[in-house]
């Protein structure tokens, strides 16, 4: 390894010390509770939907939710090691043959749906 991805490295499990962070990928919903500051008040805000890109690139990895608020699409971009990102939740697990969902933001309706994937070992 050299110098640089040493310190990507450590600075990596410094960011993610803290907080668990689970497994996912492009298709499963995702609840994230990021921290936003207004002033001097500091609040919670969730941020449910459909992840349609995961890309791991060590400290800078990110992932995209996608969900539609008063019938328009909204994506949003997140970095994973984030200080702003309190909680990442998978709400459900989906069944997808691509890494990268952009074909999602042309669909509405019941054509915009993935299959969910079951789990059967909790019972």
């Amino acid at each position: 390894m050299n110098l640089l991805q040493e310190f990507e490295q450590k600075h990596q499990t410094k960011l993610a010390e803290g907080k668990e962070i689970p497994e996912f990928k492009a298709g499963d919903t995702v609840k994230v509770e990021v921290k936003i500051i207004e002033g001097s008040n500091e609040r919670i805000q969730a941020y449910e939907g459909l992840c349609i890109r995961r890309r791991s690139k060590g400290v800078n990895s990110t992932f995209t939710v996608r969900k539609i608020s008063n019938n328009e699409g909204v994506e949003r971009t997140f970095y994973l090691y984030s200080p702003k990102i309190v909680k990442i939740t998978v709400v459900k697990k989906g069944i997808v043959r691509r890494a990268k969902l952009y074909y999602m933001r042309a669909l509405r309706g019941k054509a915009a749906r993935i299959r969910e994937k079951k789990d059967y070992t909790n019972k």
